[in-house]
């Protein structure tokens, strides 16, 4: 059941003896005043069991402990430890000194009950809603600034060998758990035990430079995941879908989505040939690199640098600097992919329409701007080009669309439109191929030939045509203008605010899979929100919390011998449990030995 916060403070809170000390004009400080207008508790009522149960941990406090949670960077143990030790979580929450609050699980199980009943967003709703209540965000129009960075996921990365050894061992732990086994029992009588080691590519006894024996490795990884995908067939088979309990039919949903993931595996990295099994050449652009979260692909951020994970993807608008919106995309997903609902989403999130999206060269392609003009919406980017050093690029051509003609650098036009064929673009849509065609001989005889035709002799120079060439023409005649400067500086809105998220931890994924990581990244946009509300309104300062080492008589003033004595019971309360256990640094950002690495919390 729901439980509600008292309206009853109590005499030892930690907000009442230390928020002087914290720093008023603190993140902590900020929160301590702040939180009651953030959130309510009936705001997550449909998240909770109206009539069964026990009375829960206040939500409004766990949603503050997962923005301090966002703020510190730390893991649910973490968060824990410091929602009992760290006076300056304790005076956020506006607990007692002495409470310990929550579990570990706590977090975690509101977290999974907040991403069931979707109800992540409104959290980072919240924070435009303070925004906008403050009257830092206000107008009935805005431009918003789109932009992408990658994330690393936290899937192991592996080889082919070992990524099917990982494959078949997730198949194995469902077949295990639905016979009530150990998966080391399990696998050792259906002969798979040598792939529970680290490493089975490590462990096996073979010479690597011997392309044969090689062969016969992966030959013997490849019979034996045949073997498991009908092992687990069979056991669908065995137990009927309407036949099962509850739990049971979970553990057979397991053993499906674990056969079907390792033949993915299979089929993307393993080439059925006459003579066995074998590699296959090249990479597959969806390809799975871990077996542990299927959702990570490879991706690119330039020609050179690689990563595996996942991209966040933001809309901010670029007066206030507010992030208004965001979304997780496949690692291997263009910039662009979804912007048009994303700026949607942001005018739901907001209430404020937006009057003109603004992106880099990766939202200039032809199909993104259609789709944008389609909707009735302003899109504006530099068109990307295709740099030619050796040869004059396309942007050197004079395309006239209403008389049929293309004029090259050197003055020779042509009329000549051929069309051939289809193509097909990175948002699935089909159209002709088309392109100017200049005279071979015209072009043999131009002086400008060495710098203009890459062919050989007796071919003339082709220009390709976009579906979308009218729309891309007057984008490259407007990003010569002097107004596209002022749109180039406003784009930066979007590159601040995703270095501002960076820095709050999204860089590397915390969770497993897209909707997880999805929610890591809203806590810290709500985060990155509030504290610029709070900087830019006065509430926050952006200069260090003040010290609890100060001297006393700095922070005392017109203290009565009272209250010194209530601080020195209280303290005293808070440090007999530290004391017991050893030295406990409450302000210390390295006060756990977790602190500085990444753990899956669930």
């Amino acid at each position: 059941m729901l439980g509600v916060r008292s309206a009853q403070r109590g005499l030892l809170e930690a907000d009442h003896l230390y928020l002087d000390y914290v720093g008023r004009d603190s993140f902590y400080g900020f929160l301590a005043s702040m939180r009651g207008q953030l959130f309510r508790d009936e705001e997550f009522s449909e998240v909770y069991c109206p009539d069964n149960g026990r009375d829960s941990v206040p939500p409004s406090l766990v949603a503050t402990a997962l923005l301090l949670q966002a703020y510190d960077k730390v893991s649910d143990a973490e968060a824990k430890q410091r929602a009992d030790f760290d006076i300056r979580w304790k005076v956020a929450l506006g607990i007692e000194v002495e409470d310990r609050p929550f579990a570990k699980s706590t977090l975690q199980l509101f977290r999974a009950q907040l991403i069931l009943h979707d109800r992540v967003r409104a959290i980072f709703q919240r924070s435009l809603q303070f925004a906008r209540q403050t009257g830092y965000l206000k107008g009935r129009r805005m431009k918003v600034a789109v932009d992408t960075t990658y994330i690393l996921g936290l899937g192991a990365v592996k080889d082919t060998y070992n990524l099917l050894a990982d494959g078949i061992v997730q198949v194995v732990r469902a077949l295990a758990q639905l016979d009530g086994t150990r998966p080391e029992e399990w696998a050792l009588r259906h002969g798979l035990e040598s792939y529970f080691g680290s490493s089975v590519k490590g462990e096996a006894e073979i010479d690597w430079d011997n392309e044969k024996e090689r062969r016969v490795l992966l030959q013997k990884i490849v019979a034996d995941a045949d073997r498991v995908v009908e092992l687990a067939r069979q056991a669908q088979g065995q137990f009927p879908e309407e036949s099962f309990h509850p739990r049971r039919a979970s553990n057979r949903k397991r053993i499906v989505e674990a056969a079907e993931l390792l033949g993915q595996l299979l089929l993307q990295d393993v080439e059925r040939q006459e003579d066995g099994p074998a590699l296959r050449d090249g990479v597959s652009r969806d390809r799975i690199p871990s077996a542990h979260d299927p959702e990570m692909r490879h991706g690119r951020t330039s020609s050179r640098k690689r990563f595996d994970g996942h991209k966040a993807a933001v809309v901010v608008d670029t007066d206030s600097q507010l992030v208004t919106e965001v979304d997780i995309l496949p690692g291997n997903a263009g910039d662009n992919t979804g912007v048009l609902e994303l700026v949607g989403q942001s005018e739901e999130n907001t209430g404020i329409a937006v009057e003109e999206t603004i992106g880099d060269a990766a939202y200039g392609d032809g199909g993104t701007r259609q789709a944008f003009a389609d909707a009735g919406r302003t899109l504006i980017a530099k068109v990307p080009g295709r740099p030619n050093k050796a040869h004059f690029p396309k942007e050197d051509f004079h395309i006239d669309l209403e008389a049929g003609t293309c004029t090259c650098p050197a003055g020779n036009v042509t009329s000549t439109l051929r069309t051939t064929g289809t193509r097909t673009n990175r948002l699935g849509q089909v159209y002709p191929s088309q392109s100017f065609q200049f005279d071979p001989e015209v072009c043999g005889l131009c002086p400008l030939r060495s710098e203009c035709v890459a062919a050989g002799e007796g071919k003339g120079r082709t220009i390709a045509l976009h579906p979308q060439e009218a729309l891309l023409q007057r984008a490259r005649i407007f990003q010569q203008s002097e107004n596209f400067a002022e749109y180039r500086q406003r784009r930066q809105a979007a590159e601040h605010r995703l270095a501002r998220l960076v820095q709050l931890g999204v860089r590397q994924s915390r969770y497993f899979g897209r909707v997880k990581t999805r929610f890591q990244l809203l806590m810290a946009a709500t985060v990155a929100n509030l504290t610029l509300v709070a900087t830019k309104t006065g509430m926050m300062s952006q200069a260090p919390a003040a010290s609890l080492n100060r001297p006393a008589g700095q922070a005392a003033g017109s203290c009565s011998v009272i209250a010194w004595f209530i601080l020195a019971a209280a303290s005293w309360v808070a440090l007999r449990p530290c004391l017991r256990r050893g030295p406990v640094h409450w302000l210390s950002s390295t006060s756990s030995r977790h602190s500085r690495g990444f753990r899956p919390d669930f």
